[in-house]
């Protein structure tokens, strides 16, 4: 999926379970085909797998979620993932690994209730929001709108996306306290068990950001009642929610090139996001 990518397999797997997690060992083995694009995920018997970044530039977030989602989850209406060992790097792997307690659930697509979801998820993100932002919290989120400009509209493929882009750089820059935000809650992050929103995982991303961040799923999630809940269950103004919309855009127009060919499910939720924004 990526240039430079750090190659795993099973065998990979149960050799560093076997040599650092021996709790695990003999454990069945496999791997679990997903739209993830930053680990490689193997499942671990029943109730554990392992994450395995591809590439060396994500090893630092991994070991940031180990230390930082056991001091969030208490807070938290919404599971998340638990992490329950810390694996290094060895010989055959060059980089952190770890286990985590398996979550069941699929990535959201078929919900009971879309407004139902919706306002969960919101309750979620208020949550999250009003977790105080201590020393040490790493620093998240993207750089303004304007400097991602020129990156953003080369990728953009229509004169009605490029009227939406212009239309976001209108926005003025934000400008208050961070947030402890997750930054990445697209379909695949958000689990549904039951028809209801369940559990909110990959929070490599997560950090003190621009709230604004966390109203991406207002495109790339929710269809447009859901989007009209989401909204007023947050109180959102208009400066923000236009400056969401604009990271939503950037996001949604990066992925589709760059994973067109190597991810087509990916692309294909990232095109998704560009229709609803288009329409709104």
């Amino acid at each position: 999926m990526h240039v430079g990518e750090v190659p795993t397999d099973r065998a990979l797997v149960e050799r560093l379970l076997a040599a650092q997690y021996p709790a695990l060992r003999g454990e069945p083995v496999r791997a679990v085909r997903s739209t993830g694009t930053v680990n490689a995920i193997y499942r671990v018997g029943e109730e554990h797998y392992a994450r395995l970044p591809r590439m060396p530039e994500w090893a630092a977030a991994l070991r940031q979620e180990c230390e930082w989602l056991p001091r969030l989850a208490a807070q938290l209406t919404l599971r998340v993932p638990e992490p329950v060992f810390l694996g290094e790097p060895d010989d055959g792997y060059p980089l952190p690994w770890a286990v985590f307690r398996w979550l069941e659930g699929e990535p959201y697509g078929e919900v009971d209730d879309e407004l139902a979801a919706a306002r969960a998820l919101a309750g979620f993100v208020r949550e999250l929001h009003a977790i105080p932002v201590s020393d040490g919290v790493p620093r998240g989120g993207r750089p303004p709108l304007r400097e991602v400009d020129e990156i953003t509209r080369a990728a953009l493929e229509t004169d009605v996306a490029r009227a939406a882009w212009e239309r976001a750089l209108e926005t003025p820059p934000w400008d208050g306290e961070r947030v402890w935000a997750h930054n990445d809650l697209l379909r695949p992050n958000l689990l549904v068990r039951g028809g209801r929103l369940h559990a909110v995982i990959d929070w490599g991303s997560a950090g003190a950001s621009d709230p604004a961040l966390d109203l991406i799923p207002a495109w790339a999630v929710f269809d447009a009642p859901g989007r009209a809940a989401y909204r007023s269950a947050l109180e959102v103004d208009d400066a923000t929610w236009e400056r969401a919309r604009g990271y939503a855009l950037h996001q949604a127009a990066l992925i589709i090139p760059y994973y067109r060919e190597t991810n087509p499910a990916f692309t294909a939720l990232a095109l998704r996001t560009v229709e609803q924004l288009i329409r709104a």
